[in-house]
């Protein structure tokens, strides 16, 4: 098997899905109306709602939800062969991700574009509606810990990539200020992309200055700065820092990869690993299940992520100019962000096993493999780092696109600016998700407690923002400083998988009441019906299996809580849900009546 059929066949599948099912989905289904005001324009406060162009609405939305999920997820997943990460990425994010984003967005947008919550609350009932903000709260609040570990490790001791990414942060601040005084996207773009650029290569040239010194930091230090940034990306007025700093980090992000795409096809690497390994049963060095259902939750954004829910009911809602942008925005945002996860499990499976498990795997792990290494000795003389045991996926993406770009001629001696760019690279694409999902979290917060005190509700009011953001960076930020969470990736899988299928629960719930015909129903249901069939089955293996196992390397009671109360309340709503379906099938004027309010 060769990289560039992979490439093709996946690119010709996303964008007939696109165009055939992507158009039946919103117009038959979601019946898209343009008449219509969407919440942007009917509560425009110049802060939180504000009608966006599309396409950077997309680099808002796209930048939010494609974080280390498409990134670290196939790299993990590689571990069982390139066929079962490769099937499940093309066949969850047609049939499931794509669907769950754009089904989410218009739930919100149907309710002014408010949190998932409430939405269930008022499609559900108040025990779905509570459920679900507290199933939230719990994800969003393990899912900002667990990014933000892979950015402490990409950022440790690494001055150029500090000063990459720190630098975005003054340049984004300056495009939206531009932009909201002349109005000329085109011209602000451009210079924000210039600026971003040349803040990029700068970067090697600071490394031995005083300044590299000062963007040193140890991971203690990285991460009480995450949450104080974090804290004034929820804060500020969406236009200011979030909006444009994802807008401008999406041209990076789709740029790398086109490059990476073109490399693919200038030098055509072969698939070293085989369809399927011996580790498909489990029992692998980096996950210890089987490939299912681990496969889907090791690859969570790229097919399907309950992530998305956070972003398409919390900033992007918000932001929709015209329903029809749904479309473009959710819908085609999810097939380019599983375009991303495709090149990141070829970007791995590109490297010889021997060489991509001495990464992932612990030395005294590896040595009882069996394997030996093949490139990896040369990769890290010429990078300038030992490689070795540096687990967790991000390097491995680094030194897998380093591989490839190296191998074109002119490139041949670049390899330690090509590794660098892709860790700085990787660090700005989580980062983004951190800004929105703080800000997500921000208002799940006033929602939750704005049913104890009523003005928290009201996201316009000063110290109810600063009071829910500052607790939102709180609550991840010290389980990122004390590192309670083991096993990170085993759980934020199961909680995040969790979330989207409360997403196509409540997704499910709204097509009923909207939809011409009531079959339609059936395209959440189907990837309903699996998903969550995966998720209670992985959370209960990972429990009995790993966190309440004294002799498992992930033991952790901590970890075994989380996971059962998540998946009680997941029951809990399906439960709720299943009532209300049956109810509204049976009485067909509830149905009606629903819809009209």
């Amino acid at each position: 098997m060769n990289a560039i059929s992979i490439v093709i066949g996946s690119i010709c599948i996303l964008m007939i899905a696109y165009r055939l099912y992507g158009t039946f989905f919103t117009r038959k289904v979601l019946k898209l109306n343009d008449d219509t005001p969407t919440p942007a324009h009917t509560l425009k406060d110049g802060k939180d709602y504000v009608p966006t162009n599309k396409w950077v609405a997309f680099g808002h939305h796209f930048a939010a939800i494609a974080a280390a999920g498409p990134l670290v997820g196939p790299i993990l997943a590689a571990q069982f062969g390139y066929l079962p990460g490769l099937l499940w990425l093309l066949i969850g994010a047609v049939v499931g991700g794509a669907v769950h984003d754009a089904v989410v967005l218009f739930a919100s947008m149907r309710r002014n574009g408010q949190s998932l919550s409430e939405v269930a609350k008022q499609e559900l009932g108040p025990v779905a509606g509570f459920c679900t903000g507290l199933a939230m709260l719990f994800i969003i609040t393990i899912t900002m810990a667990g990014l933000s570990m892979v950015v402490l490790h990409a950022l440790e001791n690494n001055p150029w990539g500090t000063f990459a990414v720190a630098i975005t942060i003054p340049i984004a601040m300056g495009v939206g200020l531009f932009y909201k005084k002349t109005g000329n996207l085109k011209l602000a773009s451009t210079i924000g992309f210039i600026l971003l650029m040349i803040g990029v290569f700068a970067g090697p040239s600071i490394q031995d200055t005083i300044v590299g010194d000062w963007l040193t930091f140890d991971t203690s230090t990285l991460s009480v700065i995450l949450p104080i940034y974090a804290f004034f990306a929820a804060a500020l007025p969406v236009w200011l820092l979030l909006a444009p700093r994802d807008y401008l980090s999406s041209f990076m992000k789709i740029g790398v990869f086109i490059a990476l795409i073109v490399g693919v096809f200038i030098i055509n690497p072969a698939i070293q690993f085989p369809a399927v390994t011996e580790f498909i049963g489990g029992g692998g060095p980096i996950l210890a299940g089987p490939v299912w259902p681990f496969i889907s939750i090791t690859i969570a954004c790229g097919a399907i992520s309950g992530f998305h829910a956070f972003i398409g009911s919390g900033t992007t809602p918000k932001m929709i100019n015209r329903w029809s942008d749904i479309k473009p925005v959710a819908f085609g945002a999810m097939l380019v962000e599983c375009l991303v996860a495709i090149m990141a499990l070829i970007a791995a499976t590109a490297l010889q096993p021997g060489d991509y498990f001495a990464i992932n795997s612990k030395p005294d792990v590896f040595a009882t493999l069996g394997m030996s290494t093949v490139h990896l000795p040369e990769l890290s003389q010429e990078i300038g780092l030992d490689l070795e045991g540096r687990t967790g996926g991000a390097v491995t993406l680094a030194v897998g696109m380093t591989y490839i770009f190296t191998k074109i001629p002119w490139f041949e001696n670049l390899a330690p600016y090509f590794f660098q760019f892709v860790i700085m690279f990787e660090a700005v694409f989580i980062l983004t998700a951190i800004d929105a999902g703080t800000r997500v979290s921000r208002y799940l917060i006033q929602d939750f407690f704005g049913e104890l005190y009523k003005p928290l509700k009201r996201v316009d009011w000063i110290p109810g923002t600063i009071f829910a953001s500052a607790l939102a960076c709180f609550m991840w930020g010290y389980l990122l400083f004390s590192g309670d969470i083991g096993s990170v990736w085993a759980l934020f899988g199961v909680s995040n998988q969790l979330m989207a299928s409360i997403g196509l629960i409540i997704g499910a719930t709204v097509i009923l009441r909207v939809a011409d015909k009531r079959r339609y129903m059936l395209t959440c249901l189907i990837p309903l019906a699996y998903l969550f069939a995966t998720v209670n089955y992985a959370g209960y293996w990972m429990v009995k299996n790993v966190y309440l196992n004294p002799d498992a390397s992930g033991y952790n009671v901590l970890n075994a809580v989380l996971s059962i109360i998540m998946l009680v309340l997941g029951i809990i709503i399906m439960f709720t849900a299943v009532r209300n379906w049956i109810k509204t099938f049976n009485h067909p004027r509830a149905r009606l009546e629903t819809f009209s309010s």
